[in-house]
């Protein structure tokens, strides 16, 4: 004797409820996409411009303590700097926003291999930020980027 399962269809109610769940989440897939873009640029913005206040405290780091691979000292003080500063203004404004998430991505990798006594709490920090860098590189930046506004 076979018996078979048959799944009992959700009450109609709970079906109804489910989907506007599900409407009132994707409702907020704009905000939530842009708050990811403005916490992500503000930790390197804020990193970039410490750097820029301290410059000589930036370049002692980067020449005793930052080993970034295949790069001067100065040379990779200067560009870190730089990017830190620029990447995350495009990234808030929403500005190729995908090859900006993949940059900052990138440097969050490099900046991990080149501090060797990051704490495991800082890691914990950059595999964050790196989700986050990913998840919009994926999904993109959202209704509210100038990405956005361009592509119409």
């Amino acid at each position: 004797m076979q018996t078979t399962l048959v799944a009992a269809a959700p009450p109609r109610p709970l079906a109804r409820l489910y989907a506007a769940l599900e409407r009132s989440l994707d409702a907020l897939q704009p905000f939530a996409a842009l708050a990811i873009r403005i916490y992500v640029a503000k930790v390197f913005a804020l990193s970039g411009w410490l750097k820029i206040s301290r410059w000589d405290s930036t370049l002692a780091l980067f020449e005793n303590e930052y080993h970034v691979p295949l790069l001067a000292p100065h040379t990779a003080a200067v560009l870190g700097t730089a990017a830190e500063l620029m990447l995350p203004l495009l990234f808030v404004l929403g500005i190729r926003t995908r090859a900006v998430a993949i940059a900052l991505f990138v440097f969050n990798i490099v900046a991990v291999l080149s501090y060797p006594d990051l704490s495991d709490a800082g890691l914990k920090d950059h595999v964050l930020w790196g989700a986050l860098m990913l998840v919009v590189a994926i999904y993109g930046p959202g209704r509210f980027s100038v990405d956005r506004w361009l592509s119409r």
